[in-house]
């Protein structure tokens, strides 16, 4: 079987990208136009637009009506010009001297990104880090909503999180069979990571989103993101070092 690796920084984006639906944000800007396609759109630009539209959520929570392009591309890590330039392939939304209007950006990049339609996950492995991850709330806010957990250990067959069941490995292609499912999560052990994500695409499953440290490999069919907690650590206390360096120099 050909095998592919993939991967990008914002794994919503190219998992989920699809027009229309109705879901968790009822879009007041679609106005029954469809958002624009992402065909053409350079690849960082597509990176960078879920950290505008987080931004802007915050800005929305915090009663915020306006948001400037430097707000935006401080989330971004990117200047202001370049953060108007990103939002620019969208259409024409903010205001010289003003901004941004926040709930109406907010709408348009739901759109764009396929925010605006509800889906279902499952998580292998309940383990704390699968626990926790079908316990957070924060995944509703972009659509998306874990339904069950999957495990081997039968003690916790019993367990739910929330009112979502733990099941047992062994109804993994039942599930498939009668539930959609448009994400499957891996929070397994890093040995078992592989055989786990064949188990997933040999039932069906559509997108992956490992969280172990070691890279799995899916058909081309199959998306594919690889989190890795560890080098996105090593990433902080790299800064961090630097930090402290800073400070004895001083």
């Amino acid at each position: 079987m050909e095998r592919t690796r993939r991967g990008s920084p914002s794994w919503f984006v190219r998992a989920f990208m699809q027009e229309g639906g109705e879901g968790p944000m009822q879009s007041s800007a679609r106005r029954g136009e469809r958002p624009p396609k992402a065909a053409g759109l350079p690849g960082p630009t597509l990176a960078r637009l879920p950290f505008y539209y987080r931004r802007l959520l915050r800005a929305l929570d915090e009663g915020q009506e306006i948001v400037s392009s430097e707000d935006l591309g401080q989330a971004a890590g990117v200047p202001a010009a370049q953060a108007r330039k990103d939002l620019s392939y969208l259409g024409e939304f903010g205001r010289p001297g003003v901004g941004y209007d926040a709930e109406v950006l907010a709408d348009h990049l739901a759109d764009f990104l396929g925010l605006t339609r509800d889906r279902a996950a499952i998580v292998v492995g309940a383990g704390r880090l699968g626990m926790a991850l079908a316990a957070y709330t924060g995944f509703a806010r972009y659509g998306l909503h874990i339904e069950a957990l999957f495990d081997i250990d039968p003690s916790k067959f019993k367990q739910r999180v929330g009112s979502k069941p733990i099941l047992p490995m062994s109804s993994l292609g039942d599930w498939f069979q009668k539930h959609r499912v448009d994400l499957s999560i891996i929070a397994v052990p890093a040995f078992a990571a592989q055989a786990v994500a064949d188990r997933l695409v040999e039932a069906g499953a559509r997108a992956l989103w490992n969280f172990t440290p070691r890279e799995v490999q899916v058909p081309p069919h199959v998306y594919v993101q690889n989190e890795d907690l560890g080098t996105r650590l090593a990433i902080a206390l790299y800064h961090l070092r630097l930090r402290d360096e800073e400070e004895e120099a001083e």
